[in-house]
């Protein structure tokens, strides 16, 4: 990570060290920290930059929020035992290592953020731009930083925290710092940002004052001090977001960054390398992807992950509206016959070419607040309080009110409602670890499927306290001597 962290990435930037001469001047197509930082344009550009690592962290978060838990499964492909394919299902198995590529790529994209974040901030507030612009912008950076440093505390636990720019060798080796430590910095930031930031942002797809008041709901609701989360959660309520009427429509293109939506990840199909391609990556592994899609292609080397799990498939209640809008049974192929092999049809929506879509990945909606807000109150024992909240979003499902107000009752419902609401959207595995579950669930859940699935080793699915959280790369133990791995790994 040390050569990462000398990246700003926002702008591919690079510094050269060298002595008083004609060298120090740069030519013009040249842009250096030194020369670039000065119009708001462009700090613009370099918040755009920092943006640009949520693209990077979200590709393949599924494999860690969703497939990490009871939700999600894959395709076991025999023929195909490649290191992308195994390091994926490790990870759905509990038998993942300090190697595994999918668990390093989440940490790498957050500090490469992180990173684009600090160079920012240490300069921004001493520029000449407008007030309205630095406090907007900087809002936005610190935001980003929060949550990036969020997603590495959930995930890894104590994590080194570097909140200025790095600029030496030396800068680059730190030890890891405590959780609260990490977590007192991260609601410094989510607190300011939601200060700084505007309700609405002229320009969709930034991140606003709501953005971060859920942002500290989560944190708190983490950290377990419910008071706190209640008033953040509550904010969001008065900020203008509505739940979409039709759950489908919540993530068809047509409707990006609509009035459900408090935080999405931006994505555009096309040639500017800003695509996504989830559909492909969870449709099933086809010969040709015509068949579901529409666009013919190969995606058996990817496809076929994030599968819905027979558990989630049954979870969904007689009448629930969100499993058509969340599930398709299967599909038809070239010859006419009905193939019975489920996937998530949340994210297939037309598009322009094979495996390049248009979809963004919505990380905080309105549902999501809701929902998080009943969780709240219930545990603040205010079961009767969070009902209302709850029966909205069961409302547009098409189920009946709940009325039941017994604490631990009212906890499980809420639990349930909270999978089938937001299931394939990277909620699942960390509200199991946060609510003190995973270890119970999952090994229930691991029993079942190893009797379901033969290929599963009898090592997999050992579900333990050291399994919470995931190693630290192998890699940066290497770089730096300072790194301590997490147990278990």
């Amino acid at each position: 990570m040390k050569n990462k962290i000398f990246i700003l990435g926002v702008i591919a930037l690079l510094a050269t060290a060298c002595s008083k001469s004609f060298l120090d001047v740069p030519p013009e197509t040249f842009i250096s920290s030194s020369t670039f930082f000065k119009t708001e344009a462009d700090y613009e550009q370099a918040v755009s930059g920092a943006y640009q690592s949520l693209r990077d962290l979200y590709g393949d978060a599924y494999a860690m929020g969703e497939m990490r838990s009871d939700n999600t499964d894959y395709n076991f492909k025999t023929n195909d035992r490649g290191g992308q394919n195994i390091e994926r299902e490790d990870i759905a198995g509990f038998v993942d290592n300090s190697s595994n590529m999918f668990s390093n790529g989440k940490y790498y994209a957050c500090y490469r953020g992180i990173s684009r974040c600090n160079a920012i901030l240490d300069r921004i507030d001493g520029s000449s731009i407008s007030a309205d612009a630095n406090s907007n912008l900087g809002g936005q950076t610190k935001f980003l930083r929060a949550f990036f440093y969020f997603e590495l505390v959930q995930y890894y636990g104590d994590v080194p925290l570097y909140v200025k720019e790095v600029t030496t060798q030396a800068g680059t080796a730190l030890p890891r710092s405590p959780k609260a430590d990490v977590y007192n910095q991260i609601i410094k930031d989510a607190t300011d940002a939601a200060s700084q930031l505007p309700a609405v942002q002229t320009e969709k797809g930034r991140v606003t004052q709501g953005s971060a008041k859920m942002l500290l709901g989560y944190i708190y609701m983490t950290l377990q001090d419910y008071a706190k989360a209640e008033t953040a959660l509550k904010d969001v309520t008065t900020l203008g977001y509505d739940l979409m009427p039709n759950y489908a429509d919540i993530f068809r293109t047509a409707n990006k960054n609509n009035m459900e939506s408090i935080f999405e990840v931006q994505c555009m199909q096309g040639t500017q390398g800003v695509q996504s391609n989830w559909t492909y990556v969870f449709i099933p592994a086809l010969i040709n992807t015509y068949v579901i899609t529409g666009k013919s292609g190969n995606n058996q080397s990817f496809g076929g992950w994030n599968i819905p799990s027979f558990d989630l498939i049954a979870a969904y209640e007689p009448g629930d509206l969100r499993k058509a809008g969340s599930i398709t049974n299967g599909y038809t192929d070239a010859g006419g016959t009905f193939v019975p092999s489920p996937f998530t049809n949340k994210f297939l929506n037309p598009h322009i070419e094979f495996n390049n879509c248009d979809d963004d990945w919505i990380v905080y909606r309105y549902a999501d607040a809701l929902l998080l807000l009943a969780e709240c109150l219930n545990e603040e024992t205010k079961s009767s309080e969070a009902l209302p909240y709850l029966n909205k979003v069961r409302t547009r499902a098409g189920l009946a009110n709940i009325t039941e107000t017994n604490q631990v009752a009212l906890r499980v419902i809420i639990a349930k409602e909270r999978r089938v609401e937001l299931a394939f959207e990277n909620h699942r595995w960390l509200d199991l670890v946060r609510t003190g579950k995973a270890i119970e669930v999952m090994s229930a859940y691991g029993v079942q499927i190893k009797l379901r699935n033969s290929y599963l080793l009898s090592r997999t699915y050992n579900v333990t306290a050291d399994k919470l959280i995931f190693p630290i790369p192998f890699n940066e133990l290497l770089i730096s001597p300072l790194l301590t791995q997490n147990s278990g790994y």
